[in-house]
């Protein structure tokens, strides 16, 4: 029995507006998952908040794994372990801050428990809104960091020129090693080149040894392009981005708060 595997992106994609996983496609997914198929939630978020939003939202199907950071870390949920990752040279990060200072512009990573950042800010609060992860802060938010972290987000919620002008200014320094990327108006991600939605959905499928034409991928914003790029089957949500739009095999026909992931599931795969 030919086996599939499922990426979705959670915000504005599977979630609702309230951040919730409707009951019809909670149905959809059980139905997914009992045919013996894997279901991934794969998120820019860390790793704790995306394995947190697992569990919070009951979805308990066999055989799922969580990959955060854009692609940068691969979980196995089950067995609770890490079966990839990947991370950004530790001096890559400091000089990633410290760009970050020159342009009076706010950047944050994580370690495995903690967001790291220099200052406790709007930026912060902000993110931490949803974003249950606790917060470290410091001048010394170097030594929190004991291996390479998976990625660094800059977040800017009033002046997107300045945002963009340190975007190119990382570009041009970081951009042998880094791909920049939105996941949304205000934040901005690094992350390794060798990283991404996209990478983390080919490693997978050679992990589990399903064929990458059985993978089909779901989102709505410009990080979830190369997953969508990369799957047999690509979804873009019809609350999407043009590009992401674009980009896909599949756009659904309502948005996120009408089902429109698990409707376009079920007619892909006939649940």
């Amino acid at each position: 029995m030919e086996r599939y595997l499922f990426l979705t992106d959670l915000d504005d994609t599977l979630l609702t507006s309230d951040k919730i996983v409707s009951p019809y496609t909670k149905d959809i997914l059980k139905k997914y998952s009992d045919r013996g198929n894997i279901f991934a939630l794969c998120s820019g978020r860390d790793i704790n908040s995306t394995r947190l939003v697992y569990k919070e939202l009951g979805l308990n199907l066999p055989g799922s794994y969580a990959i955060a950071y854009n692609g940068g870390q691969i979980f196995d949920i089950d067995n609770n372990e890490t079966v990839f990752r990947t991370g950004i040279r530790q001096e890559r990060v400091a000089e990633i801050f410290e760009l970050a200072r020159e342009y009076d512009i706010h950047v944050q990573t994580y370690n495995d428990s903690h967001i790291i950042a220099r200052e406790e800010n709007e930026c912060t609060a902000f993110y931490k809104r949803v974003i249950k992860t606790p917060l470290l802060t410091g001048p010394d938010f170097m030594s929190h960091l004991s291996v390479p972290p998976c990625k660094v987000i800059c977040i800017e919620l009033h002046d997107h020129e300045k945002q963009e002008r340190f975007k190119e200014a990382a570009e041009k320094a970081f951009g042998d090693e880094l791909s920049l990327m939105y996941s949304s108006d205000y934040y901005l991600e690094l992350i390794p080149k060798e990283s991404g939605k996209g990478a983390a959905l080919i490693k997978l499928c050679e992990i589990l040894g399903i064929p990458r034409e059985n993978s089909i991928a779901a989102g709505d914003a410009g990080n979830d392009l190369s997953m969508i790029k990369a799957a047999g089957t690509g979804i873009a949500m019809i609350n999407g981005m043009e590009e992401v739009k674009a980009a896909a095999d599949v756009i659904t026909e309502t948005d996120n708060d009408h089902d429109g992931l698990a409707l376009a599931l079920k007619q892909i795969l006939d649940l």
